[in-house]
């Protein structure tokens, strides 16, 4: 295709979506798919909508957008316990676009949907003035009456979380803070670990199976740990305390927080972690870190949690710590 030659919708949809469909996309040349959910199971359906300037740089990797689009909704996924079956994507081409920059999108999308085992079942794409916007629904299945609840947390559990924390927001503070004498303190693989993190989340869906085995509550870490935290216990009905010093950091993350302790609000309350935050009975926690470990996802126990209405007590080093901002807000 030459740039700038006009196409038509059907004939984007083939050339660079069909490619990618499952199954029941039956080859995109329907306007609805059709999944057959598997015997004695529940659908667990989740959305997440990305915008230019907003959740990522217009100027990023094609392919790197594409993936993150898919991944934010992998990890709701797996915090559910669910395993992946399929997404449908909306997508708002920002004028102008290139053949080249399309390629490139569906070749990451493509990827990353073998590679989670999430295929294209359908969509919709439409012309912009801008910014480009992408929204992904994504549906997975769990056994019948299994889905994890952000609403389980029950007195008496462990709160533990997956990964580490933090690096993304470390990651978007160097694309748009990039004098921050903090930064000149860190070495490539430093920066490019923190701008990775913010630019590719990891789901953890390799512990969905776990998770509903173990976890009585769980939701993934999208607008920063403090504020998630007390989303989870606020709509469970209970409270919670957590230590600061157990938070998994990354390195590069501890480096940029000792060279610049205010920092450590940032990673805490920042937000696209994308890890998963759970509440386990102290009796299973054991072996969710083991089944955790078998996978290859760290799990670490930060706090526990406790009769109460919703607040969450946070210590580091030992006192008490409050924050300016608990989470990323778009409103």
């Amino acid at each position: 295709m030459v740039p700038g030659e006009p196409i038509s919708e059907d004939d984007l949809i083939a050339r660079y979506f069909a490619p990618l469909a499952g199954e029941g996309g039956l080859g995109l040349r329907d306007d609805a798919a059709s999944l057959a959910a598997p015997a004695d199971a529940d659908l667990v359906m989740t959305a997440d909508a990305l915008v230019a300037g907003v959740h990522f740089f217009a100027e990023d990797p094609p392919d790197a957008i594409a993936r993150k689009a898919l991944r934010v909704n992998l990890s709701d996924l797996a915090a559910k316990g669910a395993q992946p079956m399929g997404f449908l994507l909306t997508l708002a081409l920002a004028t102008p676009w290139s053949p080249a920059w399309l390629e490139a999108f569906a070749a990451g999308l493509g990827e990353d949907a073998r590679a989670y085992s999430c295929p294209l079942l359908g969509g919709d794409t439409v012309r912009t003035p801008g910014p480009l916007l992408i929204s992904i629904t994504a549906l997975g299945a769990v056994p019948r009456g299994r889905m994890v609840p952000r609403t389980g947390a029950r007195p008496g559990d462990v709160i533990a979380v997956t990964g580490s924390i933090g690096d993304a927001a470390l990651g978007l503070l160097l694309r748009t803070t990039p004098a921050a004498p903090w930064i000149a303190g860190l070495g490539d693989a430093e920066r490019g670990h923190l701008l990775d993190r913010y630019r590719l989340p990891q789901p953890r869906n390799a512990l969905a199976v776990a998770l509903r085995d173990h976890a009585h509550a769980a939701m993934d870490v999208s607008d920063g740990l403090v504020g998630d935290l007390e989303k989870m216990l606020r709509v469970s009905g209970v409270s919670g305390g957590v230590t600061l010093d157990a938070v998994p950091l990354s390195s590069a993350a501890r480096q940029a927080i000792a060279a610049d302790p205010g920092l450590l609000e940032a990673a805490l309350t920042g937000g696209d972690d994308y890890e998963i935050l759970c509440s386990v009975g102290p009796q299973q926690i054991e072996a969710l870190t083991t089944a955790a470990q078998a996978v290859g996802v760290p799990l670490a126990v930060i706090g526990r949690v406790v009769d109460g209405t919703g607040c969450a007590e946070f210590t580091y080093h030992g006192a008490p710590l409050s924050f300016a901002k608990r989470s990323y807000s778009h409103f």
